[in-house]
């Protein structure tokens, strides 16, 4: 019973986390959600009226789920959820996800793990070493599987801002070339493209209309990002320029040399790919030649005797 206890604690712990999350804490200096707000339609009716119009689980269930991620974001050292939140920012999920509820979604999962290892030593399917492995491995497992999603998601986004630098520079050295202003070349870019890179030059260039230095600007999203390539480029840029080099020129250069640097991480992928494809095919493999020597070794064992 006291298993089936635990079980059940979990799953709703897991329904309070997963459908009644609370909203990302948003920064009120952030120049996205103050253009965003201006957008926004003014609410009709007051607090209370707002509060009745919600659905009755989230009004009655979320501030628990706020208390269980104030107990987690307590409990946790600040270097950890200080980590957490900037592989949010580099996958570009902070207005989803805070911190504390991805280590939330970590905990419930690890004890999820724990859970489902400890029915399988109590109903008998794995005794031993097996079942101290299971007892040990699982909440392992379960904790590590949002790191894991997390960094294949920053991963993959950093890779798609890598991939359309070259063509992104390229139009902001053509739109330069033609007579526009660098912030009005970012605009092309954002008008043009859909991609978590033109996404960020948006962002960079709300930061300046609202007034912030184009280098602080270009800083804050070289933070964001956290790719080389990206980073050399914006290192270059503002030494051109705070020399007063003509930015088209560098943008031109920049976008080449990019173009190459591609080309090289194309080839790279490219050649690591016949060794990652050997491990998921050597139990097809293993399985063809049991089918095709099985029958001729029996043969052979038969003649023998």
């Amino acid at each position: 019973m006291a298993v089936f206890g635990i079980l059940f604690f979990l799953v709703g712990a897991a329904f309070v986390y997963l459908g009644v999350r609370t909203p990302a804490e948003v920064d009120e200096s952030d120049p996205e959600h103050y253009l965003r707000s201006l957008d926004e339609p003014e609410p009709e009716g007051d607090e209370f009226d707002l509060l009745l119009q919600e659905p009755f689980m989230a009004r009655v269930l979320r501030p628990m789920a706020a208390r269980m991620q104030g107990l987690v974001s307590g409990a946790l050292p600040g270097n950890y959820r200080d980590n957490v939140h900037e592989q949010l920012v580099y996958a570009g999920l902070t207005n989803k996800y805070r911190a504390e509820e991805a280590i939330t979604g970590q905990i419930l999962l690890a004890g999820v793990g724990f859970v489902l290892a400890l029915l399988l030593v109590l109903t008998g399917s794995v005794t031993g070493g097996v079942a101290i492995l299971a007892l040990l491995l699982l909440p392992v497992l379960g904790a590590q599987l949002p790191r894991t999603a997390l960094r294949r998601a920053v991963e993959e986004r950093q890779n798609a801002i890598r991939r359309d630098l070259p063509d992104t520079l390229d139009l902001l050295a053509i739109s330069v070339e033609a007579g526009v202003g660098f912030e009005g070349a970012l605009g092309v870019v954002t008008d043009n493209f859909d991609s978590p890179l033109s996404e960020e030059f948006s962002r960079t260039l709300r930061e300046m209309e609202l007034g912030l230095p184009r280098r602080q600007a270009l800083e804050n999203l070289k933070r964001r990002t956290e790719v080389p390539e990206l980073s050399n480029f914006i290192l270059t840029l503002t030494q051109a320029d705070a020399l007063g080099m003509p930015i088209g020129r560098v943008l031109k250069t920049q976008a080449g040399e990019m173009r190459l640097k591609r080309r090289a991480w194309a080839r790279e992928r490219a050649a690591k790919l016949p060794v990652k494809i050997l491990f998921p095919l050597m139990p097809i493999l293993l399985a063809t030649f049991i089918v095709i020597l099985g029958p001729a070794g029996a043969s052979i064992g038969s003649a023998f005797n």
